[in-house]
């Protein structure tokens, strides 16, 4: 198969030839992916934002879609031809063994779910079955950026009607985020980011109010919009600590601080204590804590009821041997939403 290798941190990828196992172990199933998303976890593996990373050289990409081409022993929910979701949450079946690729002779390392690569062998568990008649680039979204953003809204800080919200980084997730939150019918929804491209998009995602952080005073912004009303929700895609803290300084006593982004691994935030014993919470999201199994049937035929205009997330479109670029367009802001690769 072909696929795009982490070799080094801090280093371009590069793509090349693998060698697949020779059988599927139990609980495995192999997968012809169709397309792939860039998620900001990516760009933080590349960068080693959690420290060194010991499993080097591995295969990378954690949402995708494409069709089962075969199943090891044990699988019982998905079968051969089957069109499926790539996750990195885990859903119902096996967590199998994670797989034995082989590449220049070596053993290569890869977990659960990969999906830049052409082909992939994934633990069943890390797949949910979706009609075949969906369109690609939205199923690939499940993977990832829609079942997180709207999981966020859902699951984690339970946003209720006419709540007021700010999003603090507006890529994939933050996008989804702001339209879960719009759906919610909250009120005002202020989306921050650095780049303006990602903001005209947060407006057509619902969002009320616009604020650049490289521009203007992002905390003075918020406080003049919020002209005197409580924050109840600040949610932080960034991993900056002094973002984070921010958040944690404006919302109100019981306020909710939600933390999607990762800090790097010798960045911590400083707050005072206090507030947590009378009703402020900050807590870190694993993924929105979705139920994939459960929630992209739910979020698929919502969107398709709804209409949604989940096509408009989508800015850049590139080839697997383009992966590189692609990063690059992601790093820079030149891409507001989210990258697809073709593999």
């Amino acid at each position: 198969m072909k696929a795009a290798i982490l070799v080094e941190q801090k280093k371009p990828l590069i793509v090349d030839k693998v060698s697949l196992p020779e059988e599927l172990d139990i609980g495995q199933v192999l997968i012809k992916i169709d397309i792939s998303g860039i998620c900001g976890s990516q760009i933080g593996e590349i960068n080693g934002v959690k420290g060194a990373d010991k499993y080097l050289p591995h295969l990378m990409g954690h949402e995708g879609c494409g069709t089962v081409i075969e199943t090891g022993p044990g699988v019982k929910f998905l079968k051969k031809n089957d069109f499926v979701v790539l996750h990195w949450r885990k859903g119902k079946g096996i967590q199998a063994e994670v797989p034995k690729y082989q590449w220049k002779g070596k053993s290569l390392n890869a977990g659960w779910v990969t999906t830049f690569n052409s082909h992939a062998v994934v633990s069943e568990n890390r797949c949910t079955v979706i009609p075949p008649n969906t369109d690609k680039e939205l199923a690939a979204l499940f993977g990832c950026a829609i079942t997180t953003g709207f999981g966020v809204i859902e699951n984690n800080v339970n946003l209720q009607l006419g709540q007021s919200i700010v999003v603090f980084g507006s890529g994939g997730i933050g996008l989804n985020i702001i339209q879960a939150a719009s759906l919610r019918n909250a009120f005002p929804i202020i989306a921050v980011d650095i780049f303006d491209n990602r903001l005209e998009l947060a407006k057509e995602m619902g969002a009320d109010f616009l604020i650049n952080a490289k521009e203007v005073n992002a905390k003075e912004e918020i406080l003049k919009i919020l002209n005197k009303r409580e924050l109840d929700v600040f949610i932080d895609n960034t991993g900056i600590p002094k973002i984070i803290e921010l958040g944690y300084e404006i919302t109100k006593p019981t306020g909710k601080v939600a933390l999607v982004g990762v800090p790097m691994k010798d960045q911590n935030i400083n707050i005072f204590s206090l507030p947590l014993h009378f009703g402020k919470t900050i807590f870190g999201s694993h993924g929105g804590e979705s139920n994939p199994n459960v929630d992209i049937p739910r979020y698929l035929n919502l969107i398709q009821e709804k209409n949604l205009q989940i096509e408009k997330l989508i800015t850049g479109r590139f080839k697997l041997e383009e992966i590189n670029k692609a990063i690059e367009f992601m790093k820079n802001g030149q891409s507001a939403g989210r990258i697809m690769i073709y593999t």
